[in-house]
């Protein structure tokens, strides 16, 4: 485990204190304008974001604070050859910027990631106690009051203490919106299923709507997952129930287009066939997808009303909610359900599949790391694992299993297959990350878009560019303190306060970009994920095309100004509706556009265990089977033969479900499974 010592904490102290600086009192929040980031953050949250990073990046991590620490941290501006710790303030601030605008690769790459740390950490943090008080000053309430009557779970996981071996039909590896699926269809189906979950098992009043708890709870990486490059940052569920326990609720049906190019261009005839529109219309009767919210947040009213009025394509999302009404109550909690929903409204695999499983006799284990896959002559049979108590003792688990289905995500998924041996050429190829920037607009009236379901609108009208299916979509992000400030560009301190106190007027749309170009993952020598991905050119155009449409559609909705997504923070200025410096956002195509230039995230990664018809170019049979390894399947996003071009969440689970299908059809009889039963009980 990386060391840090007193230095490296002094350091990050005072880096603190120069991206949030105390400054002179102004207006009515003096006590936001004094408060300096040292006292809102805490190092050792830092470390333990860090020390969830492959090693290299723990070890240029330590380097870059033994920089700061160094004299020679001067030639790195061309100012005094002294120590960061040394310089004063406005010195500080000179080397940050800097190093924001270095044409050094390795100097924007720290600067970003401390920028990105730091800054989540001191509007994000909070105590029970005392909430964080820069929170009044931007208007953001925070956690709801607690009118949660704290349930019984309603599904009771395994607790193993000491070294345990099970055996069971079936295998499954994750628990979202793919492995949830295919535990529940198959447990229904009289499967002796065994779930292996890598993160906790939450529920109800467990889910504290505190920012930096729960993306530290419930995220990959503790919210901190990234390319190598740091060029952009990666949010993935890790926890039981996954994506479906985190995402925004989206349940986009997969684009008609889409599935005729996956079964034309990949050989997988099935995603046409009436069979996968069974599967979709299953998984969305089980996680009762609907249109019957009657209330839009600010943001989503914004994108309704702009794109209306430039007459563009936009429709309402369908979202998977349960028993939501027009209450108050209801309206305010949707805006923290990717913090996890302590109300039971959304149905994610949480709330139907796992409880499924559970019902009818699937065991689960949550906190639990997949090493390897066992695989004998060819052939699945098992996984060796690590299961963490709740004491943090770590408990070796080995599993015997007659199939092993796969369900990690499109970044563990390859990062487990290629631990365990297998060799697939296309195997951790072909990422997709539906690269997203944000466009955020100043209004004269409150958005406060932490309230309200995160999206519930869409917009259309560019989505297939230039006569092909790629191109950008139109949403809207939850809104809390610590990504709202993360997500906005640094110039100064006294910049970022300021544009923090519009917080309550800032209404921000996504650009949801279906990238035609991929990156890779790939393992270092200890197993873990390394994620490779630079945005093409092509797919810098279709996002580019995205961004000028966010910044028109702001425009139309009343937006007075609007922050374009560079590090450079362009900035169109409106009146009446109309832009008044059109040049700048003409000039967009001009910036540099290279990683760590702009803030670059991804909330779906698809395709790194791409199926198809082709053994050659594909790692999975469009049976969800790998073509390397017998018994061993893949259902989860990395089995798309490409990029979904809409949030990903149904098509995953109708693809699970199609997998499901097949492998009742193929496994062992009803009766055979039940002697193997009572010859386990014996």
């Amino acid at each position: 485990m990386t060391t840090f010592t007193d230095a490296h904490r002094a350091t990050l102290r005072a880096l603190a204190d120069t991206f949030i600086p105390a400054l002179p009192p102004e207006g009515p929040h003096s006590g936001f304008w004094a408060r300096r980031g040292s006292e809102a953050v805490d190092v050792e949250r830092v470390f333990e974001a860090i020390r969830e990073q492959p090693a290299s990046a723990q070890q240029e991590f330590v380097k870059l604070l033994d920089l700061l620490q160094s004299p020679l941290a001067g030639l790195t501006w061309l100012g005094p050859l002294k120590p960061f710790g040394k310089l004063d303030a406005a010195q500080r601030e000179q080397l940050l910027q800097s190093w924001a605008r270095s044409p050094l690769p390795p100097l924007r790459q720290g600067f970003a990631a401390l920028r990105k740390l730091l800054i989540f950490l001191a509007y994000g943090s909070s105590s029970a106690e005392t909430g964080n008080e820069a929170w009044a000053a931007l208007g953001y309430p925070g956690p709801l009051p607690d009118e949660v009557v704290d349930t019984a779970r309603p599904i009771r996981t395994l607790t193993p203490t000491t070294l345990t071996t099970y055996d069971c039909d079936v295998l499954v590896i994750g628990s979202g919106a793919g492995g949830g699926v295919v535990a529940g269809e198959l447990a229904a189906a009289g499967h002796d299923v065994l779930v292996l979950e890598k993160g906790p098992y939450c529920h109800g009043c467990d889910f504290t709507q505190r920012e930096v708890d729960m993306l530290g709870k419930l995220y990959d990486a503790k919210g901190a997952l990234s390319t190598v490059d740091g060029g952009v940052t990666l949010l993935a569920g890790s926890c039981l129930g996954g994506g479906t326990t985190v995402n925004w609720a989206g349940s986009f049906r997969t684009p008609d287009y889409v599935l005729e190019e996956w079964a034309r261009e990949h050989e997988a005839p099935h995603f046409l066939a009436p069979s996968f529109k069974a599967s979709l219309d299953a998984v969305t009767r089980a996680l009762s997808i609907n249109t019957d919210y009657t209330r839009h947040n600010g943001q989503n009213q914004a994108l309704l009303d702009g794109s209306t009025r430039l007459g563009q394509d936009v429709k309402l999302i369908p979202r998977n909610e349960k028993g939501l009404t027009d209450s108050d109550h209801h309206f305010l909690g949707l805006g923290y359900t990717t913090l996890g929903d302590r109300y039971g409204i959304k149905q994610g695999t949480l709330n139907t599949y796992l409880k499924l499983a559970f019902e009818h006799g699937a065991r689960i284990l949550a906190d639990t790391r997949v090493e390897r896959i066992v695989v004998q002559q060819g052939r699945a049979t098992g996984a060796e694992a690590v299961h963490t108590t709740a004491g943090g003792q770590p408990v070796s688990i080995t599993v015997r299993a007659r199939r092993v289905v796969v369900a990690g995500g499109a970044i563990q998924t390859p990062a487990l297959l290629l631990r365990s041996g297998l060799r697939h050429a296309h195997l951790g190829q072909h990422l997709h990350l539906h690269p997203t920037v944000a466009v955020s607009g100043v209004y004269p009236h409150p958005i406060q878009g932490w309230h309200g379901p995160s999206m519930s609108v869409v917009n259309d009208s560019f989505t297939r560019l230039h006569g092909t299916n790629f191109g950008a979509k139109l949403e809207t992000p939850p809104v809390h303190a610590g990504l709202m400030a993360m997500t906005l560009p640094w110039l100064s301190g006294e910049q970022h306060k300021r544009i923090l106190l519009d917080a309550e007027h800032l209404g921000s749309f996504i650009v949801l970009t279906r990238d035609r170009d991929g990156g890779r993952v790939r393992v270092d020598k200890q197993g873990r994920p390394l994620i490779e991905y630079v945005l093409s050119d092509f797919d810098r155009g279709s996002l580019l095309a995205g961004v000028r449409g966010a910044a028109e559609v702001h425009v139309a909705a009343g937006a007075r100004k609007v922050y374009l997504p560079h590090g450079t923070l362009p900035v169109l200025h409106a009146a009446d509706g109309v832009i008044q410096n059109p040049e700048v956002l003409a000039g967009l195509p001009r910036l540099n556009w290279k990683p760590n230039r702009f803030n670059l995230y991804s909330a779906h990664q698809m395709s790194t265990c791409r199926m198809g018809g082709t053994a050659a170019t594909h790692p999975v049979a469009p049976s969800g089977e790998t073509y390397e390894v017998k018994n061993l399947f893949v259902a989860d996003g990395s089995a798309f033969p490409a990029c979904s071009g809409v949030n990903p969440m149904l098509t995953i689970m109708a693809l699970a479900h199609h997998i499901a299908q097949e492998m009742k059809a193929t496994g062992p009889a009803v009766g055979q499974r039940e002697a193997a039963g009572a010859a386990r009980a014996l």
